[in-house]
């Protein structure tokens, strides 16, 4: 399999989608930030400076779901049905777990979409936690379930996702 976004000269040049059958499309991605226990309690009761880190996050990582098109070169912008951001707390890492679904009924899938909404989620909850925990960091975002279009159905292997489980 080639790289679908180099052409025969390898210059950068943007899918055409526009023999590819119009299908409702979803994907889904993780991610995490580990922080300090004392910042993770400030996340928990929603008490830090910044206010409410885990709905402000949420927010923000469906308005940058909504702009993956502007923000990757080679993306088409992709009319967006849903868009769902859900951070839950693990104070056992202690850190959030993120996760993203994006759906659609386009011509191409909206992977890049749900890792926009989980990295801009992620970026959004350490911007909130850095001035109690400058060392939070943020870790292992990945896709890990895709549906639709011709290749079908593919999900990772549960096994190898480091924000599952504790």
């Amino acid at each position: 399999m080639t790289l679908s976004h180099l052409d025969e000269a390898g210059r950068a040049r943007m899918v055409d989608v526009g023999g590819k059958p119009v299908t409702t499309r979803h994907a889904t991605a993780t991610g995490r930030v580990l922080m300090s226990v004392e910042a993770m309690e400030q996340v928990e009761h929603a008490t830090a400076r910044k206010g409410d880190v885990l709905t402000v996050a949420e927010v923000a990582g469906i308005m940058a779901a909504k702009r993956t098109g502007d923000l990757i070169p080679l993306c088409h912008p992709v009319p967006l049905d849903r868009v769902e951001v859900r951070i839950v707390p693990v104070p056992e890492w202690p850190g959030v777990r993120v996760t993203a679904t994006a759906r659609a009924t386009a011509r191409t899938g909206v992977e890049m979409e749900a890792l926009v909404a989980v990295t801009v989620a992620c970026l959004t909850v350490y911007d909130m936690v850095k001035a109690v925990d400058r060392g939070a960091r943020i870790e292992a975002v990945r896709v890990t379930e895709k549906a639709g279009g011709a290749r079908g159905t593919w999900r990772a292997d549960a096994d190898d996702d480091p924000n599952e489980g504790v």
